[in-house]
Order: C-alpha cells, then structure tokens, then sequence
C-alpha cells in the first residue's frame, strides 16, 4: 500500500468503517439524488479508484449535514470523505467557475460572495454599533458572517442584534470590516490549503481582543469555530444560547402579542453539528401568543435544506423535488403561519422554497432574529 493510500486511509479512518450502511440509510440527499456514502467509503479503500471517484459528480450532492455522522456506530464522519474526494478535483483545478470565483473570492476579500471587503460594515449604516478595539476588553464579542454581513435579506439578523444590545445595556462590541470568512464553506467545497490559512489568520485576529466570550450570528461559522479552531482563546456560542440567557435574566421584554403558529426547522450545522436545540426553542414560545409547534422530523432527524456543504455554489444534477420543498410542504401540512429558522442559509433556500411553491400568501420564512425584531421592546 502506498503512503498517498495509507494518508487518505488514515486520515478519513476508512478502516474503521463496518460497512453498515446507516450513513446512506440516513442520508437525506438520497431521495433526490444517486448519492451512496457507504459506496463511496467501501471504494475510497482502493488507491486506484481515488482520481475516478473524485470524478462523479455525486461527490458534489453531499450538504455536509452531518446526518450520516450523527448516525455512525463507530463515531466517524464518512461525509470528510467526499470533502476529501472533492480536494483533489480542487487541487487539480478542475471545479465549476462558480466554486472558483467563491474560493478565490474568500482570498481576496474575505468573503465567498464576491463582495468588497470595504463594504463588509455597510450593514452597519444609521445604527449605533460599538466597535471592537483590541486595546478595549469586551465581554462578548460577535462575528457576523459573510452572508448576514453583505446580503439584504438577512441582513437584519445582525441589526436586531445591536438594537436589542443597546437597548439591554449589554456590553459588546462587533469586528470591523477586519472580519474574514470563518472558512466553513471553504473546508466543505475542499480548498483544504485556503481553510488552513483562514484558520491561522482568523485565530490570530480574533486572539488580538481580550474578549471573554465570541457570539457568532450563524451557525456555519459558529460549529466552525467551535471544531477545527483549537486555538482560539475566547469560548464560542450562537445567538440563540447568548438571547436565551436574556431572556431568563429578565433582560428583553416584549411589546405585544403574536397569535401565530410557529413550526422550528433545526438547522443542520446548529443542530446535528452544534447539539443547539432547546434554546432557540425557548425563544420561540417566549413570544406572547405564539404556537411553537414541531416538525415529525425535528432536532436531530431535521431535514436538511441543502444549502450547506458549498451547495449555494453547486447545482445538484438531479431535478428531483428539492429538500427545502419538501420541508415546506411539510410546514404546511402543519397549518403553520411561520417557519422559523436560525441560520442565513436556511432562510434562503427555504423562503426560495416557499414562493416557489406558491405559498407566499400563506406562510412565510422568518429568522429568529426578525420575528424578535418585530416583536421584543428595542
């Protein structure tokens, strides 16, 4: 056996496979696509196969859910290896131009949306935001993300932040136009050189302040920095646990009622990846009013909406009815008024979803932060 074999074996612990097959039985991608992990993990053995399988473009259908790890007997993650397979098409130069643009974008900008960095704290505008200074300490520091920093729609997750700390009397501060992608959808799209060196940057940067804790506002950076930072200084929590102690603490009041039924969708990198899932439900039946009700496949089971694992980079092959479609049938099976979500991507694919199938009038889409927005005294 080669050492390049004995590398990719060791690395991904092929051998500690037992070929069960719960992985691909757990798989939500399978029901719309040709995916098999289990196949995959079984064929990776041979260091012959590896250029070949590297080649299917099923590799690319995977969202990263993690679903096939929380499944695994043996404790592996047989979704790394297609992050695997997929760094050696990356090597090779040989992606889609929109995987191209986005990485190279994360190296030039910082960002995988192929925006200005100068324009990372326009979100920002005619709000009264405290910045972070590395000579200053702060209590909880916020990284906000690439998606919620440059795109309109949810750009207001980080706005309702700042009204709410401000007017909780909240000691914070947000990172400047400094601020560089947490790398998550680097390390799933295989760019395993360009996410080595988002993790040094990043560490050193967020290392500079003497922060007691870092909230992130999406879950893709927050189970990010959770597990492949080791050497970060501060602890790391998502938004939803920071405004749950809040809310317990008695320091966030309501203005009103909201008669609503709510359904919850558990977004896969808070959720399977970050064991997240009292808190934002807390939130949600804290609003006078609401029904939280839930999903039949909910916490750890939740459907996927596949808009992680670089899939906003990648158009899957199959025409088969879309995840997000599904879970938004299934929201309105449920009669319900809102589908809550707590992550930027779940918001995109999910409202696409829903005006896609027509369901606008019916339904909408809602951040946690928006419904908290429109509903909390700030």
């Amino acid at each position: 056996m080669s050492t390049e074999m004995q590398t990719f074996t060791e690395k991904y612990d092929l051998l500690g496979c037992i070929q069960c097959g719960r992985c691909t039985g757990g798989c939500p991608v399978t029901v719309r696509a040709n995916l098999n992990v289990r196949q995959f993990v079984n064929d990776a053995y041979d260091e012959e196969k590896l250029e070949e399988l590297a080649r299917l473009a099923d590799i690319w259908d995977c969202t990263a859910c993690h679903t096939c790890a929380v499944r695994c007997p043996k404790g592996l993650k047989p979704l790394e290896v297609l992050i695997g397979l997929r760094s050696i098409i990356v090597e090779g130069g040989k992606v889609e131009p929109t995987v191209r643009d986005a990485l190279q974008s994360v190296l030039l900008e910082g960002n995988p949306w192929e925006k200005s960095r100068a324009a990372r704290s326009d979100w920002m505008e005619g709000l009264d935001v405290k910045i972070a200074d590395s000579e200053v300490p702060v209590e909880n520091l916020f990284f906000v993300c690439c998606t919620i920093a440059y795109d309109p729609r949810v750009r207001m997750v980080a706005q309702n932040m700042v009204k709410i700390l401000n007017k909780a009397g909240i000691d914070y501060a947000f990172l400047p136009e400094d601020e560089s992608c947490c790398g998550s959808e680097v390390f799933t799209l295989g760019e395993e050189g360009l996410f080595e060196m988002q993790v040094e940057d990043n560490t050193e940067y967020l290392n500079e302040f003497d922060a007691k804790r870092i909230i992130t506002l999406s879950p893709h950076c927050f189970t990010t920095f959770k597990k492949q930072y080791p050497d970060l200084k501060a602890p790391v929590i998502h938004y939803t646990q920071f405004l749950a102690e809040l809310l317990k603490e008695e320091k966030i009041s309501w203005k009103g009622e909201m008669p609503k039924k709510i359904v919850y969708h558990d977004p896969c990198y808070l959720g399977k990846q970050g064991d997240v899932y009292d808190e934002p439900r807390e939130l949600l039946k804290s609003i006078p009013g609401a029904e939280l009700v839930e999903f039949e496949r909910c916490r750890e089971r939740s459907l996927c909406c596949e808009g992680g694992g670089g899939k906003m980079w990648v158009e899957s092959e199959s025409k088969k009815e879309r995840l997000a479609d599904t879970r938004i049938k299934d929201a309105k099976a449920l009669d319900a008024d809102i589908v809550a979500v707590a992550c930027p991507f779940c918001v995109l694919t999910l409202e696409d979803a829903m005006k896609g199938l027509g369901y606008e009038e019916e339904m909408r889409v809602a951040e946690i932060m928006e419904l908290l927005g429109e509903n909390l005294d700030i």
